[in-house]
């Protein structure tokens, strides 16, 4: 055999997929060796720990990078959340798009309705707007 050839439990992973798939990918594998939060709690305190090190970055005004690093950690855990509830993260995401387009797609519709558009509001009207949407979602399903 081949000594260069890569004999990683990683090894074979394209790279040429969505981030959130490859992230999904590597813990797949590395869960195969063992390397694997236990339960759900464990994934829960690691979340709100890369949560702290995005504000601290932020009020340290460390460079891009670290920034890009730390939400990136923060994501990945997002992804390993999602395994551990078994909760398909495209699909997840897909959802949370659609919510949220059809929501902002009401508040443009109410605030048209009031002779306005969307951008003339200011940010707490723009609030009150979205939680008007919300309700109108919840009226619309009541499930």
């Amino acid at each position: 055999s081949n000594s260069s050839e890569d004999k990683s439990v990683l090894a074979g992973i394209a790279a040429g997929l969505p981030e959130w798939q490859r992230a999904l990918k590597l813990q797949k594998r590395a869960a195969t060796a063992g390397f694997d939060w236990p339960d759900m709690e464990c994934v829960f305190s690691k979340l709100q720990e890369e949560i702290v090190e995005v504000r601290e970055q932020l009020q340290h005004g460390l460079g891009h990078s670290a920034l890009e690093d730390e939400i990136g950690d923060i994501l990945f855990v997002c992804v390993n959340l999602a395994r551990h509830a078994k909760v398909d993260f495209g699909s997840a995401l897909r959802r949370a798009n659609a919510k949220f387009e059809r929501r902002f797609r009401f508040m443009e519709t109410l605030a048209h309705a009031a002779g306005s558009n969307l951008a003339q509001f200011g940010l707490p009207e723009q609030e009150r707007l979205w939680q008007q949407a919300k309700l109108q979602e919840a009226a619309n399903d009541p499930f």
